[in-house]
């Protein structure tokens, strides 16, 4: 009994394989498929843009970090030569 379960099965998916194989070839599923690709390609456009937009911001950000810090030190330079006059 087991045997022809077996068996049973495997022809019962080597058909279903076969039936899948022609339907993922058929020219809707290939039609399906180029609007998938193309709406992921529209959708890669979107994200890159988004990802240039915050490195730009990024870019900005940190200038304007580094701009702080070389005040500050000169800040502390200044009154560090005061304060070494001032003795």
């Amino acid at each position: 009994m087991n045997l022809y379960r077996g068996l049973a099965l495997f022809a019962g998916g080597a058909l279903f394989g076969s039936a899948g194989i022609k339907l993922l070839s058929s020219k809707d599923a290939k039609k399906v498929y180029t609007h998938t690709a193309a709406a992921v390609l529209r959708m890669k456009e979107s994200v890159m843009e988004t990802v240039t937009c915050v490195q730009e911001n990024a870019a900005d950000v940190l200038a304007a970090a580094r701009e702080i810090n070389e005040q500050r030190a000169r800040e502390d330079a200044s009154s560090e030569s005061e304060g070494a006059a001032e003795m």
